[in-house]
């Protein structure tokens, strides 16, 4: 399973599963902060054992400075393909605005095209947390994932 959280600011896109959300905040971070997709690789990685992003991804080093969370995605899959097969994924975005139902299916489809696997196995909801906490408040946005993967036999 994975789990991440980034603070909201202005001035920034809004990237979630790799999908521009039109909103007049974005989240905060070295990368472009896709807290969906950064979910999705710490489930992947945990999932076969090869720890989390930031070991892989660090946020000081500046090869990684506003790079496309898809394209993280790409090379932890690329870290475990040999090993493992995706059986699927599944995933929650927590965040009280904007309205993400409009958008599920294209996250859904760039997920499983940066994984190159079927769309039937990526699952991905939200939900709010009812105005309660920091998401609820508006400030921050997370997400939730859990990966399921198999030994390539």
């Amino acid at each position: 399973n994975g789990y991440d959280i980034h603070r909201l600011e202005p001035n920034r896109k809004l990237i979630l599963g790799g999908v521009e959300i039109p909103y007049y905040k974005g989240l905060s971070g070295h990368s472009d902060a896709d807290v969906l997709v950064h979910a999705i690789m710490d489930a992947m990685l945990g999932a076969s054992t090869l720890g989390d992003i930031g070991r892989y991804f660090p946020p000081d080093n500046p090869e990684y400075k506003d790079i496309k969370s898809l394209e993280l995605l790409k090379m932890v899959h690329s870290l475990i393909k040999d090993q493992y097969t995706i059986v699927n994924i599944d995933s929650v975005i927590m965040a009280e605005k904007p309205k993400l139902a409009g958008y599920i299916l294209e996250m859904r489809i760039a997920i499983s095209g940066a994984l190159d696997i079927n769309l039937k196995s990526v699952s991905v909801k939200a939900t709010t947390m009812e105005g309660l906490g920091p998401i609820g408040e508006g400030k921050a946005i997370a997400a939730s994932a859990v990966a399921l993967i198999e030994t390539v036999s």
